[in-house]
């Protein structure tokens, strides 16, 4: 027998600026300053340390790094008597919070490049860290953070997560700060989501301020400066100025998990839905033929034959008929939906075709 799984469906309607009062919301959530960004940096590394974990003597490079690091100490060795079991080579790679200053510690993501089974117990040591123009920023190097583990013995195995990449928690240290290369006339203000309506808005308030104001596109506005005024207050009193923002109606669907997250203003036209169900149900059953000794003595055709019999039931359901008034939401429809106990994947196909009819006025984002 066929069983029917309804599936749940999680509708959450949204408005991300919510948690402000009424409409209105800080500029300081709605844009950031051009400048103020984090910075990538990258290095090459060895980390140390590791019971027997670390990557195998195929690894050349492994065994190079570790020469070469030794080498820093007077220590001369053979590469080829070296066993790297406890080593590892590794790729670090951090994000440079902005204004950061000589000194200013941050974390780095430690990843290995060989062929190791695990980094837990292990040390980075002292690591340079460099910017995409190949100077050098900042030093990383500690103990290893790691989320899971890989053990290994005479062939059986045991892991939990991911235990090739770790964490160090302030782990680098910054050693030359990034010169701010902004311009002395202006002050740029980049949206978070670009909108013309918002960006204009956001305009018109600030000008209120005295301010010079010019919306470039949906997502940059410029405030001119001069040589006298403070940045730092100027910014401070942009951030608190409040506009109400536009939204744009946007339904986002994921099939996998079967969740609809719709915007608050998401209407949806007149329209009349009618959905029906056929259910084929095919069972094939194989039975075997077996003649009786005796015939197959006298007639060497007859042989035992594999014989099967095929049962085909169609079975369509009453179709179910939901009638939407002009102005509704989708709040709505996926209630009505939901009385009439459709499936997940049933739901989500109808708003599909809805929107395919002309009849959803918002975007529809399939995940």
């Amino acid at each position: 027998m066929k069983k029917v799984l309804i599936g749940l469906v999680t509708l959450l309607y949204f408005n991300p600026y919510a948690f402000a009062t009424g409409n209105m919301v800080r500029l300081k959530d709605l844009v950031r300053i051009q400048d103020d960004r984090e910075h990538a940096l990258i290095g090459y590394g060895l980390v140390v340390g590791l019971a027997r974990s670390g990557d195998s003597d195929r690894n050349s490079t492994t065994r190079q790094a570790l020469v070469n690091t030794l080498k820093h100490f007077n220590v001369n060795i053979n590469e080829r008597d070296l066993n790297t079991r406890n080593t590892a080579a590794v790729m670090i790679t951090a994000k440079m919070p902005p204004y950061s200053e000589t000194g200013d510690k941050f974390d780095v993501e430690v990843s290995s490049i060989g062929d190791a089974r695990s980094l837990l117990g292990g040390t980075l040591i002292l690591t340079p860290l460099y910017g995409p123009d190949n100077k050098l920023y900042a030093l990383a190097q500690g103990p290893l953070v790691v989320g899971g583990y890989s053990f290994e013995v005479n062939g059986n195995a045991s892991q939990k997560n991911h235990a090739t990449v770790g964490r160090i928690p302030k782990g680098a240290y910054l050693e030359k700060a990034i010169e701010n290369t902004s311009s002395q006339d202006k002050l740029v203000l980049v949206l978070n989501q670009p909108d013309y309506t918002t960006a204009n808005r956001i305009a018109q308030v600030i000008s209120k301020q005295g301010a010079n104001v010019k919306v470039i596109h949906a997502g940059k506005i410029e405030v001119s400066i001069t040589p006298y005024t403070q940045i730092p207050s100027l910014i401070a009193n942009i951030e608190r100025l409040e506009v109400e923002p536009d939204q744009l109606a946007r339904i986002v669907i994921n099939e996998k998990t079967g969740t609809i997250v719709a915007g608050a203003n998401v209407k949806i036209s007149e329209v009349n839905i009618s959905q029906g169900n056929l259910n084929i149900k095919v069972d094939t059953e194989y039975l075997v033929s077996q003649p009786m000794l005796v015939g197959r003595n006298y007639n060497p055709n007859i042989s035992t034959e594999v014989v099967p019999q095929t049962d085909l039931k169609v079975n369509e359901n009453t179709a179910n008929f939901v009638s939407l008034p002009k102005g509704a939401t989708v709040s709505g429809l996926v209630q009505a939906l939901q009385k009439m106990r459709l499936s997940t994947r049933d739901i989500i196909t109808i708003i599909q075709a809805i929107k395919d009819a002309g009849a959803l006025n918002a975007d529809l984002v399939i995940q």
